[in-house]
């Protein structure tokens, strides 16, 4: 017996170089709670969500995971934003690095086909909000 439910759809991530996305799968992800910051249940059981809300849940787990941090994710997936912060970079500069750990976290994404319109806010926190187009549509997004 598998720990995997039969119908995950797992896909390996790898960056692509066509922009050929007929073959694809449709994308799947477990439903998230982005509220209870939990798995999505109905009646005990996990939803699954497909298409333009599998790639939202995708993209906020990929930005809740730290890159190389964990065994269980290739190296390719996740941010690598704890690796600017304390460098003494200027305002541009910084901005400049945390648009690089954007794109570079994002475009691992079959299924995203561009980021744009990126706006970075630099106060207390960093406060980035971009969109992503996907095969599915676009989906704006805050980190």
């Amino acid at each position: 017996m598998s720990i995997f439910p039969d119908d995950a759809g797992v896909a390996v991530l790898t960056p692509s170089s066509s922009s050929d996305t007929s073959s694809l799968p449709m994308a799947k992800e477990y439903a998230w709670d982005f509220v209870n910051n939990d798995f999505l249940l109905t009646n005990g059981k996990n939803v699954i969500v497909t298409g333009k809300e599998a790639i939202k849940v995708w993209l906020w787990k990929a930005f809740q995971a730290e890159r190389y941090k964990y065994l269980a994710y290739s190296w390719n997936y996740g941010q690598e934003f704890n690796s600017i912060i304390g460098q003494g970079l200027g305002r541009n500069a910084l901005k400049s690095e945390v648009e690089r750990c954007i794109r570079e976290t994002v475009m691992i994404n079959p299924y995203i086909t561009e980021v744009k319109d990126i706006t970075i806010t630099l106060d207390d926190l960093i406060k980035v909000e971009f969109t992503a187009s996907t095969v599915y549509g676009e989906v704006i997004v805050n980190v």
